[in-house]
């Protein structure tokens, strides 16, 4: 892949000696991550892989800013986050970051081109109509628009979460499995937009995996094993 050529000297995102636990059902802390350190250049699409509960999620959520670390540090295109306020946290995931969630999180109440564009109307700017049309197009969602969630497939909605991380045009997207709702022929499709939008547009994409398939697209895989990199 081509994608790493366009490098700058500040990567896109740079997590050093990462550590983050959580209460367990036994209310035992459980080390989620334990001391991660990784670097995600500008212009790179990595792949995250590992076994279930293995800490891939939650790596993503820390690095996206979703989620607090308990020790250690990231930043975010040069910019630190770890002591960074709520508010201006905010602000920087609203101007530089997209994320797709694994459950979509799209309001129920909101036709599918509000929800693609509700970053924008939280932050009181003007989205993109071209832009807005192109990824309608691309993601074959044009005749959906007008449509709420819960009448749309599951596929249909990924694509819809996937159009709002990258409306935006961020400097990174974070995308937790986010062909698990699609056929392969879709996966296909939104995989090889993720990578057109890293040889193109020069934007970094981390994806949270457990398809082989998917991971091909990228230009390198981490793998998480027992919160650990390597």
């Amino acid at each position: 892949m081509s994608g790493v050529a366009g490098r700058r000297a500040v990567a896109a995102v740079e997590a050093r000696d990462v550590c983050k636990s959580y209460r367990g059902v036994d209310a035992e802390p459980v080390l989620a991550l334990d001391h991660v350190s990784l670097r995600v250049e500008a212009g790179e699409m990595v792949a995250v892989m590992g076994p279930s509960g293995a800490g891939k999620s939650t790596l993503l959520n820390v690095l996206a800013g979703l989620d607090r670390a308990d020790s250690g540090t990231i930043a975010i295109a040069g910019s630190d986050i770890t002591g960074m306020s709520d508010r201006r946290l905010t602000a920087l995931r609203r101007e530089r970051i997209g994320f797709v969630f694994q459950g979509f999180n799209l309001l129920p109440q909101l036709t599918a081109a509000q929800n693609i564009v509700l970053p924008f109307e939280l932050a009181r700017r003007r989205p993109d109509p071209q832009r807005l049309d192109r990824l309608a197009k691309v993601l074959r969602i044009s005749d959906r628009l007008s449509h709420r969630p819960g009448e749309l497939s599951g596929g249909q909605q990924q694509r819809i979460a996937v159009a709002r991380a990258l409306l935006p045009a961020p400097d990174i997207v974070f995308a937790d499995e986010p062909t698990g709702a699609l056929d392969s022929h879709s996966s296909a499709e939104l995989l090889g937009f993720l990578r057109d939008a890293v040889d193109r547009e020069g934007q970094s994409v981390v994806l949270v995996t457990h398809e082989d398939s998917a991971a091909a697209y990228a230009d390198r895989t981490i793998q998480v094993v027992d919160g650990r990199t390597r």
